[in-house]
């Protein structure tokens, strides 16, 4: 019954003294009807208002779990894993199996969360320091580290059991070299030396060996030219971010050669070369007779471009370059492995 309906019953009953309910009544009965009610809308609210609540507040974990996990640069992961993947079952002569590409793909995530994970923790009080980084969910003090640990191990163990499991033990054993050479290399190293980013350039490179050799394919001369590829794309593309967030790495105490070197010469230097041996790198496909003929043309144009934004970066030192040389990076990558697959073989 609502309150239209407690106030339309009480107006029915017989009035004592009276034939009709005049002002005063009609206030008394107002009165009533809000009284009978309020306790009832407000027992109806509550759930509610729980409701919102729950749902408020797994909201804001899962987007705590997927800024630990570093979703974006997981998905850059899976795209090389895939890229591998792709290539080698069409070296393979086969179709693409879907069932073990998922797999593949699922097993190579969870890997890739738990090491973004462990990677967090042990920066945690770094990353407090640094404007960029201070509102993560350890830092900003939203989650526990013990909570994260829990987390990671859990997504660590189960990605090596779904690829252990599902594909076969070279793509596991890949997996753990990244994860552990990740978060227990280069992480620690990132305080140590600029070199630190060449070797986290090992692990940012395996993940399409993951996919090649979860293919069923064995390591040989096209999965090393990937490695190549990965390896040599990620140092201009990391020498942009710490140019750009300098004052930042410098805030939370890291030697990047950017901040070693203020004036930009080295790193200029470095991102130039590494670009150079990247645009090389891509091209081997083509010399070794693995890609068709549409993919040299692709190739050179991509590099080229590549290569034109890091020299306008090493030339100007602006943010504006940076940004846009961040930019070239990420539209480099998947559009010339998209090129290698589309002209790669086919069964």
């Amino acid at each position: 019954m609502n309150r239209a309906d407690v106030l339309d019953d009480l107006r029915a009953r017989p009035a004592v003294g009276a034939s009709v309910i005049d002002l005063g009544a009609e206030r008394d009965v107002a009165a009533l009807a809000t009284a009978t009610l309020l306790p009832l809308d407000r027992e109806l609210e509550q759930p509610v208002a729980a409701s919102k609540g729950r749902l408020a507040s797994f909201a804001a974990f899962a987007a705590d779990v997927a800024e630990l996990a570093k979703v974006r640069v997981a998905l850059l992961v899976l795209f090389t894993t895939l890229a591998g993947f792709v290539l080698a079952t069409g070296f393979l002569g086969a179709a693409v199996d879907g069932m073990r590409l998922c797999i593949t793909l699922a097993g190579t995530g969870l890997v890739a969360a738990s090491a973004a994970a462990i990677n967090q923790v042990i920066e945690r009080r770094r990353d407090a320091l640094m404007e960029r980084t201070r509102d993560r969910p350890l830092p900003a003090g939203r989650r526990s580290p013990q909570l994260a640990v829990t987390g990671a191990l859990v997504a660590f163990a189960l990605g090596m059991s779904v690829l252990w499991l599902g594909t076969n033990r070279l793509a596991a054993a890949i997996a753990a070299l990244s994860w552990a050479s990740y978060a227990f290399i280069y992480t620690p190293l990132k305080t140590r030396t600029h070199l630190s980013t060449v070797v986290g350039a090992v692990p940012g490179a395996l993940p399409p060996l993951i996919g090649w050799t979860a293919a069923g394919a064995i390591l040989e001369g096209p999965a090393w030219s990937l490695f190549g590829i990965l390896f040599f794309w990620q140092l201009p593309h990391f020498l942009a971010i710490a140019w750009l967030y300098r004052e930042d790495y410098a805030r939370g105490g890291y030697p990047l050669l950017t901040v070693t070197d203020p004036s930009g010469g080295a790193p200029a230097r470095q991102a130039l070369l590494n670009t150079l041996a990247l645009l090389l790198a891509s091209l081997i496909p083509a010399w070794t007779g693995d890609a068709g003929p549409g993919y040299l043309p692709a190739a050179l144009v991509l590099g080229s471009l590549f290569l034109a934004s890091v020299a306008w970066l090493a030339a100007t030192g602006s943010r504006r370059a940076a940004r846009g040389t961040i930019l070239a990076s990420v539209a480099y990558l998947p559009l010339l492995l998209l090129a290698l697959v589309l002209n790669g073989p086919s069964p």
